[in-house]
């Protein structure tokens, strides 16, 4: 029997998202649904970094961070709009980690994945480096290491734009509420979550790339097997303050429980302090911060910066679920962030389940996903492209810079907007690097970016996170799309408050 899709995909985080770009650009049909927003949950609420993961090297996770540091450098160059370089400062404090320790695990971290772009580590002076000078005159000796810094929620966002080009149908605000076998494929019933209509489609295999969920959306469907893995739902919370130091270098502060805290600047006014590990219970859907959370975050930057802050201080805070796979460690900080894919063939047809993981991996993982499924690919000997790899090569939508200087390309778009706030630019370039020119084609002026709501925020932008990222609430515009909420006045909110439940209501009434 022909399906409607080669393959469903449950959930649009960054695993999801990711499977159905590799999927689609190997020639498969491909539907995506996402109950809420793509990257509404976990996938958004990450301390934002490429990395190899340096504290991982103390649980012996060699090949983890050997795979995430290479993965590193192949997506600094898929993205280099949406991710870029960071300096990382180690202030060292001898009765947690000795010296021999740290340069040991540095030596390692610059080797285990074959630097290329990035830096390598560099032992510091913090009394006459100017890194030292935001922090206490305790610390005078310090390390330094590169990694990179991604924003998280648009990384997402590019993965479904790029997979919908290549053919995928992504439909967010659908909740699979129904999986089941039949004739040898698979059956999903599908809730409109806005008008609660229902329809059915049929899928030739399913990834359950659900996060949080994953075991849920199994145990609902009654698709259990005595294999399947647990997880354990981790929360992890930062705080966002007034920036603490000045300066584009990020700290990595050891603490007495031997975890670590990153501080790191963040959109240009503020620094982001996270995170925590804290076993979690609750609903995934709505994880809160507590307030033992956000005093461990202020005390770790108080052990190391001159300039104190206190949970007054706090402008903003987020928490994520992390579904990581359980094996068996005590401390939540101590599970693996390694990830597993169970493939079930038992019911008739494939069914891939996505545990774990981490946002660098993202890619790998998907490749493996996709390269475990071909086999069972109807149409793959109709397709050669389905052997091949292909996703670590193409760039992300627009990351597509000439020679991946993105200096120079900055520099071209200022030039050629010069009738826009240069600062207005710079978040253009960041947000949708070579995309920007299609969002402002035919544009001259400010007059012809349609509505100002305020806050240099114009309608181009927000029709085309509506026409083009799926973007159809405000949340979905100032959190996700963007970091807009942090920086833009009460009356600008209010403005685009009416503007999208204007657009809200007209879509639900056609």
């Amino acid at each position: 029997m022909t399906t409607d899709y080669d393959i469903l995909i449950i959930g649009g985080g960054v695993n999801g998202a990711g499977i159905a770009r590799d999927a689609a650009g190997r020639g498969m049909s491909v539907l995506l649904v996402e109950a809420q927003d793509l990257a509404s949950a976990t996938s958004s609420a990450s301390t934002k970094l490429i990395h190899g993961g340096l504290r991982y090297l103390e649980y012996f996770e060699f090949r983890l961070v050997r795979e995430a540091l290479m993965e590193r450098e192949v997506l600094l160059g898929m993205a280099p709009h949406i991710i870029w370089p960071l300096d990382f400062v180690l202030p060292y404090f001898p009765s947690l980690r000795p010296a021999w320790m740290i340069r040991l695990g540095l030596y390692l971290y610059d080797h285990l994945g074959g630097l290329k772009k990035l830096k390598h580590s560099a032992a510091l002076n913090l009394t006459t480096d100017s890194f030292g000078a935001p922090l206490q005159d305790r610390y005078k000796k310090g390390f330094r290491y590169a990694d990179c810094w991604v924003q998280d929620s648009r990384l997402v966002v590019l993965n479904a734009v790029d997979a919908e080009e290549l053919g995928a149908h992504i439909s967010t605000r659908t909740a699979c509420t129904g999986l089941r076998m039949v004739d040898g494929h698979w059956e999903a019933e599908l809730r409109d979550v806005d008008t609660n209509e229902v329809l059915t489609r049929t899928a030739g295999m399913v990834v359950n790339a659900a996060g949080p969920w994953v075991h849920s959306v199994l145990a609902g469907n009654a698709l259990t097997a005595p294999k399947t893995p647990q997880i354990r739902l981790v929360k992890g919370s930062h705080i966002i303050v007034k920036k603490v130091f000045d300066g584009e270098q990020a700290y990595i502060l050891q603490q007495p429980d031997r975890r670590i805290v990153f501080a790191i600047p963040y959109e240009g006014d503020f620094t982001l302090i996270g995170t925590t590990d804290v076993d979690y219970t609750g609903d995934p859907a709505k994880p809160e911060i507590s307030d033992a959370e956000k005093q461990y975050l202020c005390d770790a930057v108080n052990r190391y910066f001159k300039t104190a802050v206190d949970v007054t201080q706090i402008v903003h805070t987020y928490s994520g679920v992390r579904p990581l796979m359980d094996d068996g460690r005590g401390k939540a900080s101590e599970v693996t962030r390694d990830y597993h894919l169970e493939l079930e063939l038992s019911f008739g047809a494939p069914l891939l389940s996505v545990f774990g993981g981490k946002i660098t991996t993202y890619r790998r993982l998907a490749e493996e996903a996709v390269n475990r499924l071909v086999p069972y690919w109807a149409r793959a000997n109709e397709n050669p492209a389905s052997q091949m790899p292909w996703s670590d090569t193409v760039p992300l939508p627009g990351g597509d810079i000439l020679d991946r200087d993105y200096d120079a390309f900055l520099k071209e778009q200022v030039e050629r907007y010069f009738w826009l706030p240069e600062k207005t630019v710079r978040r253009y370039a960041r947000a949708y690097g070579t995309r920007m020119d299609r969002m402002l084609e035919g544009a001259e002026n400010l007059n012809s970016l349609g509505r100002h709501f305020g806050d240099d925020v114009y309608q181009v932008e927000i029709d085309y996170m509506i026409r083009k990222e799926w973007a159809k609430t405000v949340d979905d515009i100032l959190w996700r799309r963007s970091k807009l909420g942090l920086h833009i006045a009460e009356g600008t909110k209010m403005q685009l408050n009416d503007y999208m439940s204007r657009l809200g209501k007209e879509r639900l009434a056609s």
